[in-house]
């Protein structure tokens, strides 16, 4: 028997991975893949494969140093095709 914690992961991204790409989607992989601290001082966008993300200074610097565990994150959920890069921009 699989336990709750290892299938909703997979679920969620089967289930996100059926859905027409949006602004939305790509909000919500974000917050499942940072948790709702960092997507709540923090904003999303996708340009081609590259994902935006705009941050005040101090989280600006962790999200860039996390960067590379949250794009493994993000290819699950979306796909390794539609995210292939993370580029942080700090805003005042």
């Amino acid at each position: 028997m699989t336990p709750l914690s290892a299938a909703l992961p997979a679920a969620l991204a089967q289930l996100l991975r059926g859905m027409p790409m949006s602004g939305g989607k790509v909000d919500f992989a974000w917050g499942a893949a940072v948790g709702p601290a960092l997507q709540k001082v923090s904003s999303v966008r996708l340009s081609g494969t590259v994902l935006l993300v705009d941050a005040e200074g101090r989280w600006a610097r962790e999200i860039s140093r996390s960067a590379h565990i949250v794009l493994p994150r993000l290819q699950a959920l979306l796909g390794d095709e539609t995210v292939t890069k993370i580029e942080v921009r700090g805003r005042p």
